[in-house]
């Protein structure tokens, strides 16, 4: 099947109970891997792409391509979505929808709630005039890893502000802060469903929980039954590949071919994906999915 918008992709899941999982793309292994755990579990997924491993792997235009060839190469055929994850300007959406991607993020959540409804506004009304999937963001999700922990307290996002950006610029779905990091956990994540419960019946849109990574299943659970329809998973990856590097190298110091010891991590990142698709319940859904989006 080839590429597709995830505004029916994440419309079916949330109406239908279940989560499609963003999966971050760092290189080819991560494609290849990604790719294949969602043909083998029959599940939709989203490949997401940050500006900085858009900038390591030779720029979007290169991920496009790259992205299109596998897809035909690995005879894939479940939906499958190019995210841009984080996109930082109206300009940089731009590129990415040149490139071939097939959906975006524009995150203005840094900026005044006007600020970030009239970017998203713009952004939203170029995608949208050729089939282009958005999603915005309010509120700050912190990051753990890179030592900048937002206090929850002036994170959380507003119920009434999401309402409002959603409602003035016309997102397919929406990732309102409420508690989750970019990175490990340092303790138990303190998800505010309450507030979760109140932007999904305030705004009706597919609902996005970033930080996916060290998330307790049950309540990703909870998550999913109050419209999170997509969840994005990365750091969880990265730990599994590189991990299992360390491993072959560790028994094997004299290893100098990189196929050796990226094959074994391409493998650990299709484990750590299955088991994901397994638990947001989105494997054996492609099939339901595929008939609702459009292939673009």
């Amino acid at each position: 099947m080839a590429l597709v918008s995830m505004k029916e992709m994440l419309i079916h899941a949330k109406d239908n109970g279940y989560a499609v999982g963003q999966f971050n793309i760092n290189n080819l292994e991560f494609t290849q891997a990604i790719l294949q755990a969602a043909q083998e579990e029959k599940s939709p997924v989203i490949l997401g792409v940050s500006a900085g491993a858009g900038k390591y792997m030779s720029g979007f235009k290169f991920i496009g391509k790259m992205v299109r060839a596998l897809i035909e190469e690995l005879d894939i055929t479940v939906p499958v979505a190019i995210h841009l994850d984080h996109g930082a300007s109206l300009e940089e959406c731009v590129q990415a929808i040149h490139a071939g991607f097939t959906s975006v993020m524009i995150d203005g959540s840094h900026l005044p709630l006007e600020e970030n409804i009239a970017l998203t506004k713009r952004v939203v009304e170029v995608a949208h005039a050729v089939g282009i999937s958005v999603e915005a963001e309010l509120g700050r999700v912190g990051a753990q890893d890179s030592g900048v922990i937002t206090n929850p307290e002036e994170a959380y996002a507003i119920p009434a502000e999401c309402e409002q950006l959603v409602r003035e610029t016309g997102v397919d779905c929406f990732a309102p802060a409420l508690g989750s990091v970019h990175g490990p956990y340092k303790g138990k994540p303190n998800l505010d469903f309450d507030r979760m419960s109140e932007v999904l019946e305030l705004t009706g849109v597919p609902l996005v929980l970033h930080g996916g990574t060290g998330i307790p299943t049950d309540d990703i659970q909870k998550a999913i039954s109050f419209g999170s329809a997509k969840i994005n998973v990365n750091t969880e990856n990265q730990i599994a590949t590189t991990n299992a590097v360390r491993e072959v190298l560790e028994s094997k110091p004299n290893l100098y071919d990189p196929r050796k010891y990226l094959g074994p991590a391409r493998e650990a990142i299709k484990e750590t994906v299955r088991s994901k698709m397994r638990e947001f319940g989105s494997s054996n859904k492609a099939t339901e999915s595929r008939e609702k989006v459009s292939v673009l």
